[in-house]
């Protein structure tokens, strides 16, 4: 059974994750954080018990006095475990953020805001979370799950090519999240960042799998620029599941996969606003592309 996407829910919350966690899962938390904000945590529970308190697999709880921190735990037998604390703060306080929890084998990945953030490895069994709670002073919009194997069966897909618009074009801080599946014997997929009333594309970037490659280039001015391919890894495989996520900062677009930052690309095309549309194209699966 698929979870459902939660819109705007009441703080603090606690809701089920339909079948539990699993490889390759993907929790999309997006919000904006209050001003007055001290503190708030999101939790990966073995249920919702409050007396005695239900085992945590997964505190995370930013922290916001001096500089700031996030601290990361795990509750067991209502006895905390020792911390694992990150003096780093990506949220910022009356602006928006999204948190990406990427289920792997051995650990969570947590990315803010495009840009891959902490590990922390499995202390008990993944199997066991079943609930979700976010508490402290936060406000939620959506709560999104991806599960893979819910993924396999859901007769929600975008028609690929896929063409969206992005309202109100780009600005620094605005993030586009696209969700799907590699097809069993892929060649290439392509994910486009275009401008509606021109051929101009500011951001292109393709997967080539015959060569393990991720290029990223720009079509100006009707022509194509300079390629761009180096990275430190090749994150997609056939028939797996994945999650892009491209951040748009003011002199570049940060590029996560799977919740781990993989790249950067200068911006050669610096009329942000005018970038009004998302294409995708190739062998994939589509099931979710979000700008916000």
């Amino acid at each position: 059974m698929c979870s459902p996407t939660i819109f705007n829910p009441v703080i603090p919350y606690s809701g089920a994750i339909f079948g539990g966690l699993q490889r390759g899962q993907m929790i999309a938390v997006q919000g904006i954080l209050p001003k007055e904000s001290e503190r708030f945590q999101v939790d990966l529970q073995c249920g919702s018990s409050e007396k005695p308190r239900a085992d945590v697999a997964f505190h995370f709880n930013p922290r916001f006095r001096r500089t700031g921190c996030v601290v990361c735990n795990t509750l067991v037998h209502e006895r905390w475990g020792r911390e694992e604390i990150k003096y780093e703060m990506p949220f910022k306080k009356g602006e928006p953020f999204e948190i990406i929890f990427f289920i792997m084998v051995d650990r969570f990945k947590v990315a803010v805001n495009g840009k891959h953030f902490l590990d922390y490895q499995h202390r008990i069994s993944m199997e066991r979370v079943d609930t979700l709670g976010i508490s402290g002073v936060v406000q939620i919009q959506t709560i999104c799950f991806l599960n893979s194997s819910d993924a396999k069966h859901t007769k929600i897909q975008l028609a690929v090519p896929y063409m969206g618009k992005i309202e109100d074009g780009l600005c620094p801080g605005r993030t586009i999240t696209l969700q799907g599946k590699v097809d069993k014997n892929p060649d290439r997929f392509a994910i486009n960042l275009c401008v509606s009333n021109s051929t101009d594309i500011p951001l292109h970037l393709a997967l080539r799998f015959k060569e393990k490659a991720f290029v990223r280039n720009s079509f100006l001015y009707q022509s194509w620029g300079e390629e761009e391919r180096k990275t430190d890894y090749f994150p997609f495989n056939p028939e797996a599941y994945f999650e892009v996520i491209i951040y748009c900062s003011s002199d570049c677009f940060k590029i996560a996969v799977n919740g781990e930052h993989l790249l950067e690309y200068k911006h050669r095309f610096t009329d942000l606003s005018k970038i009004d549309m998302v294409k995708a194209d190739g062998n994939i699966q589509l099931f979710k592309v979000q700008a916000w």
